[in-house]
């Protein structure tokens, strides 16, 4: 699961041309920290919003 939420992480920041808010948090990090921390923050934080979707029964809107 690691793995597969580093990689869309990574396919976020460097594959997808639209700009989001999560993206742009991202980015910001990137730009202090290195782009290696932010696909790590970037895959956390995915981790963190999926749990609570699942937690509450939640759908994904874009």
């Amino acid at each position: 699961m690691r793995k597969l939420l580093y990689e869309a992480a990574n396919s976020i920041l460097t594959r997808s041309r639209g700009s989001f808010a999560l993206k742009g948090w991202a980015m910001k990090i990137a730009k202090r920290r290195g782009l290696l921390k932010a696909r790590v923050a970037l895959a956390r934080r995915l981790a963190v919003i999926m749990h609570a979707m699942l937690r509450d029964g939640t759908l994904f809107e874009a």
